[in-house]
């Protein structure tokens, strides 16, 4: 299941893999400096798994949020696949400057080349990562505590109910 919501329009529900529709802001030029706010969890770990992306102006004015169920795999699985869906968006949009920022150290730390990507699993979501990231611009990382990423933590909450259900 994946939850879809901008600003100016009520929450949409549509099934995974189905055709996306254009919504206005689709086009409208994307404004500078985005900010992504992304969390993924899974319950059991593994277990039923999803993530949440909110993207906000820097003033914090919501641009778009979502969330997407992926099934079981692991919290740090769907942490990157939370990631790779902000700059899959941001991509889109021709955005050229994103902040991501997460609760998640760990991927952080691997996303700014601090920490190696060991788990073999992770490698290939680590790559298609950083090719996104290159291909968008420049793209910055922060890590944040859970209060200031609540809205993704929603979001994914929301995607892994979506999960557990299926």
């Amino acid at each position: 299941m994946t939850l879809r919501r901008s600003s100016g329009q009520g929450a949409r529900r549509t099934a995974a893999g189905a055709a996306n529709h254009a919504l206005p802001f689709d086009r409208t030029s994307p404004p500078e400096g985005v900010v992504a706010y992304i969390d993924g969890g899974a319950r059991g770990n593994p277990g039923p798994a999803g993530f949440g992306v909110r993207l906000e102006r820097p003033d914090g004015g919501l641009i778009e949020e979502f969330a997407q169920s992926i099934g079981v795999a692991t919290n740090n699985v769907a942490e990157y696949s939370g990631l790779i869906a902000a700059l899959e968006w941001a991509s889109r949009h021709d955005c050229r400057q994103l902040l991501v920022r997460s609760d998640s150290l760990l991927l952080v730390q691997q996303m700014i080349g601090n920490f190696k990507v060991k788990n073999a699993g992770l490698q290939p979501l680590h790559a298609r990562a950083r090719l996104l990231a290159q291909q968008i611009g420049e793209v910055a990382y922060e890590h944040v505590g859970r209060a200031k990423n609540a809205h993704a933590d929603r979001l994914a909450n929301a995607a892994m109910d979506g999960a557990a259900k299926v």
